[in-house]
């Protein structure tokens, strides 16, 4: 009797033992499981918060991209509105040479086109469907070429300033009393700080949008 008794309490020791350590299991599971759904919604919302990111950064990019855009084009239609202009106002109106009006329409016509040529980086299209690291690297181009097109403009400028004063010293050999010799000194004043305050602000917004890419992409890979 007293075998039969302890036999069952055995049993029935070992059964609750069993119990206990299926309960113990099945807590591990749904904790496991618990840990994977959160890890699940954790990944969606960060996945979620990188488009946001990505979308923000692209309308931003597109914004400054379309100011930089906007200056480029004012650029380039000047620089085709003063090949008639410059012979009127050159060559009618102040007895310049043809040659002079020539050299200075090929002059704004190159500024222009290679103005032309650096707007391309700044398509919508580039902006908004590339890779953002891409974008960077288009960005880095454009303003590289904005600053080494100085090596060539500055001595350009140079040239056509000095051959401006000579069209004057040919007309009066006192050029210091010659309206023209002040009109363009006071036009080539004007027209220098005009144009490195575009060229200095157009490298500003490209490094602020090449800055934005690192800073998203750098967040990205952490």
């Amino acid at each position: 009797m007293n075998i039969s008794n302890k036999r069952e309490q055995n049993e029935l020791t070992h059964s609750a033992e069993s119990e206990k350590g299926a309960t113990k299991l099945n807590n591990e599971i749904f904790e496991l499981e618990n840990m994977r759904q959160q890890m699940k919604t954790l990944k969606k919302k960060l996945d979620q918060q990188e488009i946001v990111n990505d979308r923000f950064i692209r309308h931003t990019m597109k914004s400054t991209a379309g100011d930089i855009k906007r200056t480029y084009i004012c650029l380039i239609i000047l620089s085709v509105v003063m090949v008639p202009y410059g012979y009127w106002a050159f060559v009618v109106l102040s007895n310049f040479s043809v040659a002079f009006w020539i050299a200075t329409s090929i002059f704004m016509l190159v500024c222009g086109g290679a103005t032309y040529y650096n707007k391309r980086n700044l398509t919508d299209s580039n902006l908004m469907t590339n890779n953002l690291m891409e974008v960077g690297r288009c960005m880095a181009r454009a303003k590289k070429f904005d600053a080494d097109w100085l090596f060539y403009g500055i001595p350009g400028i140079i040239l056509w300033l000095a051959w401006f004063f000579y069209e004057v010293y040919k007309q009066n050999h006192d050029v210091l009393t010659h309206p023209l010799f002040w009109a363009g000194c006071v036009g080539g004043i004007i027209g220098i700080i005009i144009g490195f305050s575009i060229h200095f602000k157009n490298q500003r917004q490209y490094q602020d949008i090449i800055d934005q890419i690192e800073d998203i992409t750098t967040e990205s890979q952490i």
